[in-house]
């Protein structure tokens, strides 16, 4: 079986991924969500070059707690992949895709292996959305609205239309809606 890119996001009732400065401090991390189990589904992280300089390298410090350095273990034990137009090659931790992404990706997603997290940032998660290279929707709404920031959707270039696949409320407030592609 084709393994499957999955758009897996935390994003504000108002529709925005960040606030206006980057902050990320509205997301509640919850291991009643299942987190956990979602980096167990998945061997490959795709990333943006900036969201990679500011997370693909992330060490959690002695504040986090076990299940924080869990998930970074786990997510650091995945292989990496970064889309730039500017650094090319790859060293020990990253494989760098400049070009070609819709040929690249095929063959990733025809290699053996588990499904393929799509994290962003927003012109990449853009880019794979007008590509159709997005199989699953995992978007967590969370119980809060900013007013301004990154918005989740912008310069999508054609209507998608989705099937809901599940929904799941937790009791921190935040719920999880997981779409698939209409014929997907």
């Amino acid at each position: 079986m084709k393994r499957r890119i999955i758009l897996d996001l935390a994003v504000s009732l108002d529709g925005f991924i960040e606030g206006k400065n980057g902050e990320l401090d509205w997301c509640i991390m919850d291991s009643e969500m299942g987190f956990i189990n979602f980096l167990n589904q998945i061997d490959a992280i795709l990333y943006g070059r900036k969201s990679y300089d500011l997370w693909g390298q992330f060490t959690p410090g002695t504040e986090q707690n076990d299940t924080e350095k869990e998930i970074w273990g786990l997510v650091h034990s995945k292989e990496k992949y970064v889309f730039s137009r500017t650094q090319k090659g790859t060293d020990n931790q990253v494989i760098f895709i400049n070009d070609n992404i819709l040929e690249e990706i095929n063959i990733l997603k025809n290699k053996p292996g588990k499904d393929i997290w799509l994290y962003g940032g927003a012109s990449l998660i853009t880019t794979f959305i007008n590509l159709g290279l997005v199989d699953e929707f995992r978007l967590s709404v969370h119980p809060v609205v900013l007013g301004e920031g990154k918005p989740l959707f912008v310069d999508i270039k054609q209507r998608l239309n989705l099937k809901i696949v599940s929904t799941r409320t937790f009791s921190l407030g935040v719920v999880q809606l997981i779409y698939h592609l209409d014929g997907k």
